[in-house]
């Protein structure tokens, strides 16, 4: 019988912990919590935790100086920091002192238990830029590029973009991007997408890169031959 992938969740806010616990646990996960860095130390000395979810400020400490100081050591195990802080210069310290991924509160709960379960995959850390053809995504920058320009795009058309450049080539559902670009508030049944599709295409200019696939939703590619 294959064993349940274990997760470390370190959040001193006890609702909070709770609440992402039943969502990472009816997800398959087995996961324990920790309050604060001490608690989160002997867990870790333990072993056996394929990701670790940090709260960035802890009662006894930066996550983020904790995280750095494991790394020089060897430590390997994937790190999700969930944390209020939202700037770029936040994200960018996030990845370039041992995260694999950065989820900024509030957040949606089906996109944490998707990157937590895309970093617990064999080679899950997904690198930190995405390119396809003269396009470039830096997820640590938040910044877009396209033959080398840099693109103004706002949060959302960020993570839409993000999130279809992650699978290139393949149909992602409307319902899927709003699951993970929304929060829980977001109508699936509204045209949302649809508005920001376009404004995407308006700023990625041609030649068009965001095909519609119909009755399902969108992909990142080339556009399909004429039949």
């Amino acid at each position: 019988m294959r064993q349940p992938v274990r997760v470390l969740l370190v959040e001193d806010d006890r609702n909070l912990r709770a609440a992402v616990r039943a969502e990472l646990v009816a997800a398959g996960f087995e996961v324990t919590g920790a309050g604060d860095l001490a608690g989160a130390d002997a867990e870790l000395r333990r072993g056996g935790f394929a990701c670790v979810v940090f709260d960035r400020m802890l009662p006894d400490g930066d996550a983020l100086d904790y995280v750095r100081r494991r790394r020089l050591a060897g430590w390997d195990a994937r790190v999700l920091f969930l944390t209020a802080r939202d700037r770029a210069a936040d994200r960018v310290d996030g990845f370039t002192h041992g995260g694999d991924d950065y989820v900024v509160k509030p957040f949606s709960m089906a996109e944490l238990t998707a990157r937590v379960r895309s970093l617990c995959r064999p080679g899950g850390s997904r690198p930190a830029v995405l390119r396809f053809a003269d396009l470039e995504i830096d997820c640590a920058r938040r910044e877009t590029r396209r033959a080398g320009v840099l693109l103004t795009l706002s949060g959302r058309e960020f993570s839409v973009l993000e999130h279809l450049a992650v699978r290139p080539g393949q149909a992602v559902s409307r319902t899927d991007l709003i699951e993970h670009c929304w929060d829980e508030s977001a109508d699936p049944m509204s045209n949302v997408v649809d508005a920001v599709v376009k404004r995407l295409r308006r700023k990625l200019r041609e030649p068009n890169l965001i095909h519609a696939v119909r009755g399902h939703g969108y992909r990142l590619g080339f556009a399909e031959p004429a039949s």
